[in-house]
């Protein structure tokens, strides 16, 4: 990858950054893919106002993006879900009050409101499926107590037929483990009147996992550090060979450092192996702030730092660095890209998305760059998901 001339997207202005593999998507020589659909969440700017959700299509020949569909909704969306057949689930940000269902088409199927909840919960901005498929899994916090639960809801009807406390304040990011289990990180942040932050010096972030069967706890890790709060998660994919082959989940971090300087100056990405958590690299690169965090080449990450408006790759195999990939204007929402029949270093090639007020922009390691405009006045939320 020539990383000057990736670099050189920064002054178009581009937001975000394309990183799904796109196995079923068209695909140019190199395995670049030319045409995705991707669920999202965006802010209407003035012509336009409001939160929407729905699809965007993205065709790299015709250097266009076009919207397919667009919902309007009561608030902000956060995290989306993609389900078979081309659907999604977009959940409300905390404190969310709805989950909304659309098909292929962006065709609204189904609407769940809170209230239809008993325990006066809201919801945190995320969830996910089990294992076997059966079930969705929604993070939530109880008002007043700020206790975290997860909601195990019917798939299909999203009924709630269980629930499991999180031992923690404010769960936000949920991902399934290989063997079943649930993996949760609370961001430990106790939250008052308008969603605003108390106690800050209470705060106790913690990843926890948790048996599906049971809602027992099965382990509970914390970072030294009480003021880093563990946000958003992701796998990584493990490479044939070298450092990266073992299974790894990274986490974005936010934190809460009353000093400016310390609190520009924390790391944003910690690492679990299975055993312990810790932050491999302590380089004060990304702002203190990661917004969102996908699978990388070589066994590792890439994540998105919008305040710090760049995009920063991990490798197991070089622990403590952070390698520049991006830099874009306020860089938010990632989504891992497509697979490569090259082989690049010690492991497979994987190919980035980005994208957030200005537009969407594409990394490959053996494929150019490219950037893309919105088609209209809007400003995407920290995460998107390919249908």
């Amino acid at each position: 990858m020539n990383k000057r001339h990736f670099l050189q997207l920064g002054a178009i202005g581009a937001t975000t950054l394309i990183l799904p593999r796109l196995a079923s998507a068209q695909t140019a020589p190199g395995g670049a893919s030319q045409r995705l659909t991707l669920a999202a969440g965006w802010r209407g700017g003035p012509d336009v106002p409001g939160d929407f959700v729905g699809l965007l299509q993205v065709d790299w020949q015709a250097a266009q993006v076009t919207v397919k569909a667009a919902v309007p909704v009561p608030s902000r969306a956060h995290g989306l879900l993609a389900e078979a057949g081309g659907g999604f689930l977009a959940v409300a940000v905390r404190p969310g009050q709805w989950l909304l269902r659309c098909d292929a088409d962006g065709k609204v199927v189904q609407r769940h409101h809170m209230d239809s909840d008993t325990g006066g919960r809201t919801l945190d901005g995320h969830a996910c499926v089990s294992a076997d498929g059966t079930w969705i899994y929604t993070a939530e916090t109880q008002p007043g107590s700020g206790q975290g639960w997860i909601s195990v809801r019917e798939r299909q009807s999203l009924r709630k037929v269980a629930q499991w406390r999180t031992h923690g304040a404010e769960p936000h990011h949920l991902l399934v483990h290989a063997d079943g289990s649930l993996m949760v990180a609370n961001g430990g942040l106790l939250r008052g009147e308008g969603d605003k932050k108390r106690d800050v010096h209470l705060m106790d972030s913690s990843l926890v996992r948790l048996d599906t069967g049971s809602g027992e706890r099965l382990g509970q890790w914390r970072l030294k550090d009480a003021r880093l709060g563990l946000r958003h998660m992701a796998w990584n994919e493990p490479a044939t060979s070298g450092a990266g082959t073992r299974r790894l989940l990274g986490i974005a971090l936010q934190n809460e450092h009353d000093d400016l300087t310390q609190r520009r100056s924390a790391p944003v990405f910690a690492v679990w192996d299975g055993e312990t958590l810790r932050t491999p690299c302590l380089l004060p690169v990304g702002g203190g702030y990661a917004g969102d965090i996908v699978a990388g080449p070589d066994g590792g990450f890439v994540l998105s730092c919008l305040r710090s408006h760049v995009a920063l790759q991990w490798r197991p195999s070089a622990p403590d660095e952070m390698v520049t990939v991006a830099q874009l204007q306020e860089v938010g929402a990632l989504a891992a890209g497509w697979p490569s029949r090259q082989a690049i270093s010690a492991g497979r090639s994987v190919g980035r998305l980005a994208g957030r007020c200005r537009g969407l922009a594409r990394w490959h390691p053996s494929v150019a760059p490219a950037v893309l405009k919105w088609p209209a006045d809007m400003k995407l939320d920290n995460h998107w998901v390919r249908t």
